[in-house]
């Protein structure tokens, strides 16, 4: 999440790549790019938690503390980001860098099988991963004519990407294996050298003096006095926490409960996403920012209510509607939530307003979700038996919705914001930009 990054463009060669940027042989590279990082992501971030539970037999509180890693790498990224990849080196290259050196890592996390082995090596490689994903964002900026309307199109292969890596490793049935990352790693190093053949992204701020304000987004504070902004901050610091609980566990959950290729099945969330994606704007032109939040928390409620109740022989419809789902909870929560931060900040402080939300909800909240589901999972484990499921699911879905229930109704109470911010929003490219 975030807005995604727009540099100013520094002297004529970077004036002529984008120009460049209309050509269709561009944007079909770029859509490469963006389908060979979204496979990676999603090879190793879906089914680690059931390779984790059922392959290294780790317990609830063990997989909540390896998949906080991301979190971690996305508090520590932007001064990667910020301090060397936009001075010193091309995007491509350090884009490269961090794919091979990643693969090897996510290789090597393959091989151990011990709780702090495995954590250390998924802390290293998302430390390299993470920061790939604004990068890719900003070098495909770069490089189109008009982001705006070409940014949602490409991008969309990174969706695409995720569900036939889901696909592919749902037909395998190897969610409780190493495979997936193996085919993470490998694609990894495929996309590394792909990456070298991109067209030249030279560092933006090369020479420019750096600002720790600048890195962590500080000029952004000053929203906070404003009281329907501060809410909206805590709200999704807030709503962050329970969110993790389906990340983390949700490919577990399907697992245990003897739903059939759950990571094939996942993947119907991402093509529920594509379509609420392109209906966006019609949704932003007839609901104000603050009801489309609204269906967006609401959405995660009732996610967890589902997934409380679904079970694949008697009611497996609650658990594909609970899939499903995925496409309100996303678009009508984080895109939307981008969008109220796009209204609310002066074009200054933008690009600071949007990457201090990401520090709170992708890294700060996210952390927080991560511990705290591993400790509810770990807290509803059962004693192992013959045909016994090893958490109660129900017990544990529970927590979150009625975590995120109540984030809903405190955001219904306190978040009243007033003038341009609370009418629909203008029917244009912009809801699907900040995709």
């Amino acid at each position: 999440m975030g807005r995604l990054p727009q540099h100013p463009r520094a002297g004529a060669a970077v004036s002529a790549v984008v120009v460049r940027g209309a050509d269709a042989g561009i944007r079909i590279r770029l859509s490469a790019m963006m389908f060979l990082q979204y496979v990676v992501y999603g090879s190793w971030l879906v089914t680690m938690g059931t390779f984790m539970g059922q392959g290294l037999r780790f317990d609830g509180a063990q997989i909540g503390a390896v998949y906080g890693t991301p979190a971690l790498a996305a508090i520590i990224s932007p001064f990667f980001v910020g301090m060397i990849a936009d001075r010193f080196f091309a995007t491509e290259r350090v884009l490269a860098a961090l794919h091979l050196v990643g693969a090897a890592l996510l290789l090597f996390a393959t091989t151990q099988g011990d709780f702090g082995g495995f954590y250390g090596a998924m802390l290293a490689y998302t430390l390299c991963f993470m920061p790939t994903l604004a990068l890719t964002n900003s070098l495909a900026f770069d490089h189109l004519g008009d982001p705006a309307r070409e940014f949602p199109r490409v991008r969309v292969l990174g969706t695409i990407g995720w569900i036939v890596v889901g696909v592919v490793i749902g037909q395998l049935g190897v969610e409780a294996t190493a495979v997936p990352l193996r085919i993470g790693a490998g694609v990894s190093v495929a996309l590394a050298l792909y990456c070298l053949t991109l067209p030249h992204t030279p560092p933006h701020n090369a020479g420019r003096a750096l600002a720790m304000r600048d890195v962590l987004g500080l000029d952004a504070l000053a929203l906070l006095k404003d009281r329907s902004f501060l809410v909206f901050v805590l709200g999704s610091f807030l709503l962050c926490i329970p969110l993790q609980f389906y990340y983390a566990f949700a490919n577990l959950f399907l697992n245990e409960v003897g739903m059939p290729a759950p990571a094939r099945t996942m993947t119907l969330g991402q093509v529920s996403e594509i379509g609420f994606m392109v209906l966006m704007p019609w949704f932003l032109a007839r609901l104000s920012v603050r009801w489309m939040l609204l269906v967006g928390m609401a959405a995660w409620v009732a996610r967890y209510v589902l997934f409380a109740w679904g079970d694949p022989a008697s009611a497996a419809w609650m658990l594909y509607l609970g899939i499903i789902l995925h496409g309100v909870c996303y678009d009508f929560f984080f895109v939307t939530g981008q969008i109220y931060v796009d209204q609310r900040a002066d074009v200054r402080i933008r690009a600071a307003a949007q990457g201090f939300i990401a520090f709170v909800t992708l890294g700060v909240g996210q952390f927080v979700g991560s511990w705290l589901s591993g400790v509810v999972v770990k807290a509803h484990e059962r004693p192992a038996g013959p045909g016994i499921v090893p958490h109660d699911w129900h017990g544990i879905w529970l927590v979150p919705a009625a975590g995120a229930a109540v984030v809903l109704v405190l955001f219904a109470a306190l978040f009243r914001p007033d003038g341009r911010e609370a009418a629909p929003v203008a029917l244009d490219e912009r809801a699907t930009a900040a995709a």
